[in-house]
Protein backbone atom coordinates (compact mmCIF):
# COMPACT_ATOMS: atom_id res chain seq x y z
CA UNK A 1 0.00 0.00 0.00
CA UNK A 2 0.95 3.64 -0.42
CA UNK A 3 3.00 5.10 2.38
CA UNK A 4 0.73 8.88 3.44
CA UNK A 5 1.82 10.85 5.39
CA UNK A 6 1.08 10.80 9.31
CA UNK A 7 -0.54 13.63 11.62
CA UNK A 8 -0.60 12.68 14.80
CA UNK A 9 -1.44 16.14 16.86
CA UNK A 10 -3.77 18.63 15.31
CA UNK A 11 -3.15 22.30 14.09
CA UNK A 12 -2.81 24.55 16.33
CA UNK A 13 -5.09 26.92 14.16
CA UNK A 14 -7.87 24.32 13.96
CA UNK A 15 -7.55 23.89 17.96
CA UNK A 16 -8.15 27.68 18.27
CA UNK A 17 -11.38 27.41 16.47
CA UNK A 18 -14.35 27.98 18.99
CA UNK A 19 -16.32 26.07 16.49
CA UNK A 20 -13.98 22.66 17.42
CA UNK A 21 -14.50 20.57 20.51
CA UNK A 22 -11.22 21.65 21.75
CA UNK A 23 -12.31 25.62 21.21
CA UNK A 24 -15.95 24.54 22.54
CA UNK A 25 -14.88 22.85 25.79
CA UNK A 26 -12.18 25.57 26.71
CA UNK A 27 -14.74 28.65 26.45
CA UNK A 28 -17.33 26.61 28.37
CA UNK A 29 -14.54 25.41 30.97
CA UNK A 30 -13.41 29.24 31.12
CA UNK A 31 -17.28 30.46 31.18
CA UNK A 32 -17.82 27.55 34.35
CA UNK A 33 -14.56 28.56 36.51
CA UNK A 34 -15.77 32.50 35.61
CA UNK A 35 -19.22 31.58 37.12
CA UNK A 36 -18.46 29.61 40.21
CA UNK A 37 -15.69 31.89 40.71
CA UNK A 38 -17.78 35.03 40.79
CA UNK A 39 -20.58 32.80 43.04
CA UNK A 40 -18.41 31.97 45.63
CA UNK A 41 -16.28 35.01 45.64
CA UNK A 42 -20.13 36.92 46.11
CA UNK A 43 -21.07 34.52 48.84
CA UNK A 44 -17.83 34.51 51.03
CA UNK A 45 -17.70 38.61 50.67
CA UNK A 46 -21.61 38.85 51.92
CA UNK A 47 -20.75 36.40 55.05
CA UNK A 48 -17.48 38.18 56.24
CA UNK A 49 -19.13 42.17 55.60
CA UNK A 50 -22.14 40.92 56.88
CA UNK A 51 -20.12 39.19 60.14
CA UNK A 52 -17.93 42.71 60.21
CA UNK A 53 -20.80 45.00 59.80
CA UNK A 54 -22.41 43.28 62.50
CA UNK A 55 -19.09 43.02 64.86
CA UNK A 56 -19.06 46.91 64.63
CA UNK A 57 -22.44 47.74 65.01
CA UNK A 58 -22.11 45.73 68.18
CA UNK A 59 -19.61 47.73 69.50
CA UNK A 60 -21.48 51.27 68.21
CA UNK A 61 -24.28 49.80 70.73
CA UNK A 62 -22.10 49.40 73.45
CA UNK A 63 -20.62 52.37 73.57
CA UNK A 64 -24.58 54.18 73.07
CA UNK A 65 -25.28 52.27 76.07
CA UNK A 66 -22.64 52.99 78.10
CA UNK A 67 -23.05 56.84 77.17
CA UNK A 68 -26.66 56.50 77.96
CA UNK A 69 -26.56 55.34 81.56
CA UNK A 70 -23.14 58.12 82.06
CA UNK A 71 -25.78 60.77 80.62
CA UNK A 72 -28.91 59.48 82.73
CA UNK A 73 -26.11 60.08 85.98
CA UNK A 74 -24.47 62.95 85.09
CA UNK A 75 -21.65 61.37 84.85
CA UNK A 76 -19.12 62.49 82.11
CA UNK A 77 -19.62 60.48 78.88
CA UNK A 78 -16.75 58.12 76.62
CA UNK A 79 -15.11 60.70 74.53
CA UNK A 80 -16.68 58.55 70.91
CA UNK A 81 -19.95 59.83 72.90
CA UNK A 82 -21.34 62.93 72.20
CA UNK A 83 -25.00 65.08 71.68
CA UNK A 84 -26.34 66.02 68.44
CA UNK A 85 -23.41 65.26 66.47
CA UNK A 86 -23.29 67.08 63.28
CA UNK A 87 -21.86 64.33 60.73
CA UNK A 88 -24.77 61.69 62.00
CA UNK A 89 -26.08 60.29 59.06
CA UNK A 90 -29.81 62.18 58.68
CA UNK A 91 -31.95 59.17 58.54
CA UNK A 92 -30.30 57.65 61.73
CA UNK A 93 -31.11 61.42 63.06
CA UNK A 94 -34.16 60.90 62.53
CA UNK A 95 -34.74 57.88 63.82
CA UNK A 96 -33.23 58.93 67.29
CA UNK A 97 -35.89 61.90 67.10
CA UNK A 98 -38.59 59.72 66.61
CA UNK A 99 -37.85 57.98 69.80
CA UNK A 100 -35.99 54.90 68.07
CA UNK A 101 -32.45 53.21 68.04
CA UNK A 102 -30.68 52.40 65.42
CA UNK A 103 -27.28 52.19 63.59
CA UNK A 104 -25.90 53.27 60.23
CA UNK A 105 -22.51 53.76 58.31
CA UNK A 106 -21.42 57.25 57.56
CA UNK A 107 -18.69 59.59 57.38
CA UNK A 108 -17.11 61.96 60.47
CA UNK A 109 -14.49 64.06 58.91
CA UNK A 110 -13.36 62.06 56.22
CA UNK A 111 -13.11 59.24 58.53
CA UNK A 112 -15.35 55.70 57.54
CA UNK A 113 -17.41 55.22 60.92
CA UNK A 114 -20.60 53.28 62.22
CA UNK A 115 -22.70 55.43 64.28
CA UNK A 116 -25.29 54.02 67.02
CA UNK A 117 -28.22 57.09 67.60
CA UNK A 118 -30.65 57.12 70.56
CA UNK A 119 -33.09 59.36 72.08
CA UNK A 120 -31.90 62.01 74.50
CA UNK A 121 -34.16 64.56 75.76
CA UNK A 122 -35.47 66.02 72.83
CA UNK A 123 -31.90 65.67 70.78
CA UNK A 124 -30.00 62.89 69.87
CA UNK A 125 -27.09 60.82 71.74
CA UNK A 126 -25.10 59.03 69.53
CA UNK A 127 -21.97 56.76 69.65
CA UNK A 128 -19.05 56.76 67.27
CA UNK A 129 -17.10 53.28 65.68
CA UNK A 130 -14.08 53.54 63.63
CA UNK A 131 -14.71 51.51 60.94
CA UNK A 132 -11.09 51.64 58.84
CA UNK A 133 -10.00 48.74 60.86
CA UNK A 134 -12.95 46.54 59.39
CA UNK A 135 -13.30 48.32 55.97
CA UNK A 136 -9.16 47.94 55.37
CA UNK A 137 -10.50 43.78 56.33
CA UNK A 138 -13.37 43.69 53.98
CA UNK A 139 -10.91 45.38 50.99
CA UNK A 140 -8.12 43.30 51.59
CA UNK A 141 -10.61 39.74 51.51
CA UNK A 142 -11.98 41.47 48.11
CA UNK A 143 -8.57 41.40 46.66
CA UNK A 144 -7.70 37.90 48.25
CA UNK A 145 -10.81 37.00 46.67
CA UNK A 146 -9.82 38.16 43.34
CA UNK A 147 -6.42 36.77 43.41
CA UNK A 148 -7.18 33.66 44.47
CA UNK A 149 -9.99 32.95 41.98
CA UNK A 150 -7.42 34.28 39.22
CA UNK A 151 -5.09 31.86 40.29
CA UNK A 152 -8.01 28.99 40.37
CA UNK A 153 -9.38 29.78 36.87
CA UNK A 154 -5.70 29.32 35.31
CA UNK A 155 -5.03 26.38 36.71
CA UNK A 156 -7.81 24.76 36.14
CA UNK A 157 -7.84 26.20 32.74
CA UNK A 158 -4.43 24.25 31.84
CA UNK A 159 -5.18 21.36 33.95
CA UNK A 160 -8.68 21.30 31.86
CA UNK A 161 -6.80 22.36 28.03
CA UNK A 162 -4.57 19.40 28.59
CA UNK A 163 -6.91 17.32 29.66
CA UNK A 164 -8.70 18.01 26.63
CA UNK A 165 -5.84 18.40 24.24
CA UNK A 166 -5.39 14.44 24.56
CA UNK A 167 -8.53 13.89 24.17
CA UNK A 168 -8.69 16.28 20.93
CA UNK A 169 -5.31 14.70 19.62
CA UNK A 170 -6.79 11.23 19.43
CA UNK A 171 -9.75 12.32 18.21
CA UNK A 172 -8.05 13.90 15.52
CA UNK A 173 -5.60 11.31 14.76
CA UNK A 174 -9.32 9.15 14.42
CA UNK A 175 -10.21 11.43 11.52
CA UNK A 176 -6.83 11.49 10.35
CA UNK A 177 -7.08 8.18 9.56
CA UNK A 178 -10.61 7.48 8.22
CA UNK A 179 -9.34 10.33 5.92
CA UNK A 180 -6.45 8.22 4.90
CA UNK A 181 -8.66 5.27 4.22
CA UNK A 182 -11.32 7.03 2.90
CA UNK A 183 -8.08 8.13 0.06
CA UNK A 184 -7.70 4.28 -0.33
CA UNK A 185 -4.71 3.67 2.72
CA UNK A 186 -6.26 0.40 3.79
CA UNK A 187 -2.81 0.00 5.90
CA UNK A 188 -3.81 2.47 8.00
CA UNK A 189 -4.74 1.84 11.42
CA UNK A 190 -5.40 4.39 14.83
CA UNK A 191 -3.89 1.61 17.03
CA UNK A 192 -4.74 3.51 20.29
CA UNK A 193 -3.07 2.46 23.38
CA UNK A 194 -6.25 2.13 25.48
CA UNK A 195 -7.40 -0.70 23.19
CA UNK A 196 -3.76 -2.55 23.18
CA UNK A 197 -3.49 -2.22 26.85
CA UNK A 198 -6.73 -4.01 28.22
CA UNK A 199 -5.59 -2.70 31.66
CA UNK A 200 -6.37 1.13 31.22
CA UNK A 201 -9.81 2.34 31.13
CA UNK A 202 -11.29 1.82 27.84
CA UNK A 203 -13.29 5.33 26.87
CA UNK A 204 -15.49 6.42 24.27
CA UNK A 205 -12.60 7.61 22.15
CA UNK A 206 -10.72 4.21 22.81
CA UNK A 207 -14.50 2.36 21.25
CA UNK A 208 -14.17 5.00 18.44
CA UNK A 209 -10.71 3.76 17.34
CA UNK A 210 -11.12 0.28 17.52
CA UNK A 211 -14.36 0.03 16.27
CA UNK A 212 -12.61 1.91 12.80
CA UNK A 213 -9.66 -0.25 13.21
CA UNK A 214 -11.77 -3.41 12.85
CA UNK A 215 -13.96 -1.64 9.98
CA UNK A 216 -10.91 -1.01 8.28
CA UNK A 217 -9.52 -4.75 8.46
CA UNK A 218 -12.43 -6.29 7.30
CA UNK A 219 -13.14 -3.85 4.23
CA UNK A 220 -9.63 -4.38 3.86
CA UNK A 221 -10.30 -8.22 3.66
CA UNK A 222 -13.07 -7.64 1.69
CA UNK A 223 -11.28 -5.76 -0.68
CA UNK A 224 -8.32 -7.84 -1.69
CA UNK A 225 -10.87 -11.05 -1.36
CA UNK A 226 -12.73 -9.29 -4.20
CA UNK A 227 -9.34 -7.90 -5.70
CA UNK A 228 -7.67 -11.54 -5.99
CA UNK A 229 -11.22 -12.67 -7.54
CA UNK A 230 -11.17 -10.47 -10.17
CA UNK A 231 -7.36 -10.73 -11.46
CA UNK A 232 -8.01 -14.95 -10.86
CA UNK A 233 -11.45 -14.57 -13.07
CA UNK A 234 -9.51 -12.36 -15.88
CA UNK A 235 -6.21 -15.01 -15.62
CA UNK A 236 -8.40 -18.02 -15.98
CA UNK A 237 -10.63 -16.10 -18.87
CA UNK A 238 -7.54 -15.61 -20.91
CA UNK A 239 -6.85 -19.20 -22.27
CA UNK A 240 -9.99 -20.25 -22.99
CA UNK A 241 -10.71 -16.55 -25.00
CA UNK A 242 -6.95 -17.04 -26.43
CA UNK A 243 -8.41 -20.56 -28.15
CA UNK A 244 -11.78 -18.66 -28.55
CA UNK A 245 -10.12 -16.03 -30.50
CA UNK A 246 -7.93 -19.08 -32.85
CA UNK A 247 -11.01 -20.72 -33.20
CA UNK A 248 -13.36 -17.73 -35.11
CA UNK A 249 -10.24 -16.64 -37.10
CA UNK A 250 -10.58 -20.35 -38.83
CA UNK A 251 -14.05 -19.65 -40.15
CA UNK A 252 -15.30 -18.51 -43.31
CA UNK A 253 -15.74 -15.03 -44.43
CA UNK A 254 -18.71 -13.96 -43.74
CA UNK A 255 -21.11 -11.85 -41.21
CA UNK A 256 -22.08 -14.44 -38.84
CA UNK A 257 -18.03 -14.80 -38.54
CA UNK A 258 -17.80 -10.19 -38.08
CA UNK A 259 -19.72 -10.84 -35.58
CA UNK A 260 -18.54 -13.52 -33.55
CA UNK A 261 -15.02 -12.19 -33.92
CA UNK A 262 -16.04 -8.71 -32.80
CA UNK A 263 -18.07 -10.23 -29.44
CA UNK A 264 -14.67 -12.37 -28.72
CA UNK A 265 -12.69 -8.94 -29.25
CA UNK A 266 -14.85 -7.33 -26.71
CA UNK A 267 -14.67 -10.60 -24.67
CA UNK A 268 -10.75 -9.63 -24.52
CA UNK A 269 -10.86 -6.21 -24.15
CA UNK A 270 -12.81 -6.48 -20.96
CA UNK A 271 -10.70 -8.92 -19.77
CA UNK A 272 -7.83 -6.79 -19.81
CA UNK A 273 -9.31 -4.17 -18.38
CA UNK A 274 -10.00 -5.83 -15.62
CA UNK A 275 -6.44 -7.30 -15.20
CA UNK A 276 -5.74 -3.63 -15.52
CA UNK A 277 -8.05 -2.80 -12.55
CA UNK A 278 -7.11 -4.69 -10.64
CA UNK A 279 -2.98 -3.99 -11.10
CA UNK A 280 -4.15 0.23 -10.30
CA UNK A 281 -6.60 -1.39 -7.09
CA UNK A 282 -3.39 -2.73 -5.42
CA UNK A 283 -1.80 0.33 -5.53
CA UNK A 284 1.76 -0.88 -6.30
CA UNK A 285 2.15 0.16 -9.92
CA UNK A 286 4.65 2.31 -10.48
CA UNK A 287 5.52 5.00 -13.06
CA UNK A 288 8.02 5.46 -15.69
CA UNK A 289 8.48 8.57 -15.74
CA UNK A 290 10.83 11.01 -18.31
CA UNK A 291 10.47 14.75 -19.97
CA UNK A 292 7.74 14.79 -22.83
CA UNK A 293 6.18 17.80 -24.89
CA UNK A 294 2.48 17.20 -24.22
CA UNK A 295 1.51 18.31 -27.42
CA UNK A 296 3.27 16.00 -29.50
CA UNK A 297 1.59 12.76 -26.59
CA UNK A 298 -2.03 14.46 -27.74
CA UNK A 299 -1.02 14.18 -31.30
CA UNK A 300 0.11 10.09 -30.98
CA UNK A 301 -3.35 9.70 -29.10
CA UNK A 302 -5.09 11.40 -32.27
CA UNK A 303 -3.19 9.59 -34.65
CA UNK A 304 -3.34 6.39 -33.01
CA UNK A 305 -7.18 7.04 -33.13
CA UNK A 306 -7.73 7.93 -36.34
CA UNK A 307 -5.96 4.10 -37.04
CA UNK A 308 -9.39 3.05 -35.58
CA UNK A 309 -11.42 5.03 -37.62
CA UNK A 310 -12.40 8.02 -35.77
CA UNK A 311 -11.40 11.63 -35.93
CA UNK A 312 -10.51 13.98 -33.16
CA UNK A 313 -8.92 17.77 -33.61
CA UNK A 314 -6.05 18.74 -31.67
CA UNK A 315 -5.71 22.45 -30.39
CA UNK A 316 -2.56 23.36 -28.94
CA UNK A 317 -2.99 26.45 -26.97
CA UNK A 318 0.73 26.77 -25.09
CA UNK A 319 2.91 23.47 -25.16
CA UNK A 320 4.58 22.21 -21.78
CA UNK A 321 7.41 19.69 -21.08
CA UNK A 322 6.10 17.24 -18.38
CA UNK A 323 7.32 14.66 -16.81
CA UNK A 324 5.12 11.53 -17.21
CA UNK A 325 5.07 8.31 -17.96
CA UNK A 326 3.76 7.96 -21.59
CA UNK A 327 2.40 5.18 -22.17
CA UNK A 328 0.17 5.61 -18.92
CA UNK A 329 -0.75 8.87 -20.36
CA UNK A 330 -1.62 7.83 -23.88
CA UNK A 331 -3.72 4.73 -22.13
CA UNK A 332 -5.61 7.73 -20.15
CA UNK A 333 -5.81 9.75 -23.53
CA UNK A 334 -7.28 6.72 -25.46
CA UNK A 335 -9.77 6.18 -23.19
CA UNK A 336 -11.17 10.00 -22.97
CA UNK A 337 -10.89 10.08 -26.42
CA UNK A 338 -13.20 6.71 -26.75
CA UNK A 339 -15.56 7.71 -23.68
CA UNK A 340 -16.15 10.80 -26.14
CA UNK A 341 -17.19 9.23 -29.30
CA UNK A 342 -19.06 6.37 -27.69
CA UNK A 343 -21.07 8.40 -25.58
CA UNK A 344 -21.33 11.73 -26.75
CA UNK A 345 -21.29 13.69 -30.44
CA UNK A 346 -18.62 14.56 -32.76
CA UNK A 347 -16.65 17.01 -33.24
CA UNK A 348 -14.16 15.82 -30.31
CA UNK A 349 -11.42 18.16 -29.23
CA UNK A 350 -8.15 17.65 -27.50
CA UNK A 351 -6.85 21.14 -26.04
CA UNK A 352 -3.40 21.27 -24.63
CA UNK A 353 -2.92 24.26 -22.52
CA UNK A 354 0.56 24.40 -20.73
CA UNK A 355 0.43 20.99 -18.22
CA UNK A 356 -3.47 20.70 -18.60
CA UNK A 357 -4.84 18.66 -21.59
CA UNK A 358 -8.44 18.30 -22.27
CA UNK A 359 -10.73 16.26 -24.13
CA UNK A 360 -14.30 17.93 -25.11
CA UNK A 361 -17.01 16.22 -26.78
CA UNK A 362 -20.33 18.19 -27.92
CA UNK A 363 -22.92 15.33 -26.45
CA UNK A 364 -25.28 15.51 -23.51
CA UNK A 365 -22.78 15.92 -21.11
CA UNK A 366 -21.73 13.35 -18.37
CA UNK A 367 -24.27 11.71 -16.30
CA UNK A 368 -25.14 13.44 -12.98
CA UNK A 369 -24.08 10.40 -10.60
CA UNK A 370 -20.53 10.56 -12.62
CA UNK A 371 -20.45 14.37 -11.60
CA UNK A 372 -20.90 14.03 -8.25
CA UNK A 373 -19.11 10.64 -7.14
CA UNK A 374 -16.67 10.13 -10.21
CA UNK A 375 -16.84 6.58 -12.37
CA UNK A 376 -18.31 3.98 -11.35
CA UNK A 377 -17.20 0.37 -12.70
CA UNK A 378 -19.99 -1.41 -14.57
CA UNK A 379 -22.55 1.53 -14.61
CA UNK A 380 -23.16 3.72 -17.30
CA UNK A 381 -26.50 5.42 -18.51
CA UNK A 382 -27.33 4.76 -21.87
CA UNK A 383 -27.40 7.71 -24.33
CA UNK A 384 -28.73 8.67 -27.75
CA UNK A 385 -26.35 6.99 -29.71
CA UNK A 386 -27.00 3.78 -28.50
CA UNK A 387 -23.64 2.78 -26.58
CA UNK A 388 -23.66 1.92 -23.24
CA UNK A 389 -20.59 0.59 -22.16
CA UNK A 390 -18.92 -1.12 -19.00
CA UNK A 391 -18.59 1.75 -17.31
CA UNK A 392 -14.19 0.81 -17.00
CA UNK A 393 -12.58 3.06 -19.44
CA UNK A 394 -12.82 6.01 -17.16
CA UNK A 395 -12.22 4.05 -13.85
CA UNK A 396 -8.55 2.99 -15.37
CA UNK A 397 -8.07 7.07 -16.87
CA UNK A 398 -8.50 8.11 -12.83
CA UNK A 399 -6.41 4.91 -11.81
CA UNK A 400 -3.72 5.66 -14.27
CA UNK A 401 -3.54 9.68 -13.47
CA UNK A 402 -3.27 9.22 -10.06
CA UNK A 403 0.13 6.35 -10.89
CA UNK A 404 1.02 9.68 -13.18
CA UNK A 405 0.31 11.83 -10.33
CA UNK A 406 -1.97 14.23 -12.70
CA UNK A 407 -5.34 15.14 -11.24
CA UNK A 408 -8.37 14.23 -13.48
CA UNK A 409 -11.79 15.90 -13.53
CA UNK A 410 -14.96 15.87 -15.35
CA UNK A 411 -17.00 18.55 -15.91
CA UNK A 412 -19.94 19.38 -18.56
CA UNK A 413 -18.43 22.04 -21.01
CA UNK A 414 -20.27 25.75 -21.11
CA UNK A 415 -21.54 25.49 -24.37
CA UNK A 416 -22.79 21.68 -24.04
CA UNK A 417 -21.13 18.47 -24.45
CA UNK A 418 -18.89 16.73 -21.76
CA UNK A 419 -15.39 18.21 -20.80
CA UNK A 420 -12.42 15.85 -18.95
CA UNK A 421 -9.49 17.83 -17.82
CA UNK A 422 -6.05 16.51 -16.64
CA UNK A 423 -3.34 18.14 -15.14
CA UNK A 424 0.14 16.86 -15.49
CA UNK A 425 3.02 18.38 -13.37
CA UNK A 426 5.19 20.42 -15.16
CA UNK A 427 8.86 20.51 -14.99
CA UNK A 428 10.39 23.15 -13.42
CA UNK A 429 13.92 23.54 -15.88
CA UNK A 430 13.90 22.83 -19.87
CA UNK A 431 15.65 19.60 -20.06
CA UNK A 432 17.21 20.80 -23.48
CA UNK A 433 19.16 23.93 -21.25
CA UNK A 434 20.84 22.15 -18.84
CA UNK A 435 24.26 23.42 -17.98
CA UNK A 436 25.78 19.97 -18.07
CA UNK A 437 25.17 19.44 -21.63
CA UNK A 438 22.86 16.47 -20.08
CA UNK A 439 19.20 15.85 -19.89
CA UNK A 440 18.22 17.34 -16.33
CA UNK A 441 14.97 19.19 -15.17
CA UNK A 442 13.70 19.56 -11.65
CA UNK A 443 11.43 17.13 -10.27
CA UNK A 444 7.69 18.98 -9.26
CA UNK A 445 6.49 17.89 -5.86
CA UNK A 446 3.97 15.72 -5.07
Amino acid sequence: MTAWPRRTRPRLRELSRFGSLYGKFTLFLAVMCCVVAAVLGTLVHVIVTRQTVDQARTQALSRLDAAARAYAAGDPMHRQAVLNPPGLPEELREMALRGRRGTALGDDRGIATMWAAGPADGGVLAARFDYRHSADTIEGLDRAIIGSSALAIGGTLLVGVFAVSRVTRRLHRTADVARRISAGDLDARVADPRTADPSKPQDEVAAVAAALDAMAGTLQARLQNEQRFTADVAHELRTPLAGLQAAADLLPPGRPTELVQDRVHALRRLTEDLLEISRLDTLTEQPDLDAHQLGQLAERAVRALRASGLEAEVNVVRDACVETDRRRLERVLSNLLANAHRHGRPPVTVTVDGPVISVRDHGDGYPAYLLERGPQRFRTEPTTTGNKGHGLGLTIAIGQARIIGAELTFADAAGGGALATLRLPELTDDPDTSPSGGTSWGHPQR
